[in-house]
């Protein structure tokens, strides 16, 4: 995507949410404030009403929300690597398909 953007292939990138554009909020915030605009590409994000190219007050809490993105990453992944670790400790199986049929 971005060697079409610099192509000059794609004028507009469009999300379902902020957080389909990146978790990291230093990369995104990147993105959104310094590479779109530099490349006169218009960013849009669905349901977090985002729009680069209107200029409205959802796009001023755009990097907190990149920020909230991040955290919940983090916490999530915390919280699957607590619950393996568990299941390891407890002698659980962690695989979806048993290794062996019977």
């Amino acid at each position: 995507m971005l060697k079409d953007i610099e192509n000059k292939t794609i004028n507009m990138v469009i999300t379902k949410d902020l957080s389909r554009l990146g978790r990291d909020y230093i990369k995104t915030g990147y993105y959104i404030e310094n590479y779109f605009p530099q490349n006169n590409v218009r960013y849009i994000a669905i349901t977090d009403g985002i729009d680069t190219y209107i200029d409205n007050t959802n796009n001023d809490i755009t990097l907190f929300k990149a920020i909230m993105n991040d955290m919940y990453a983090k916490d999530i992944s915390k919280k699957i690597k607590s619950v393996y670790k568990e299941k390891q400790k407890n002698g659980e199986y962690l695989c979806s398909i048993p290794a062996y049929r019977i």
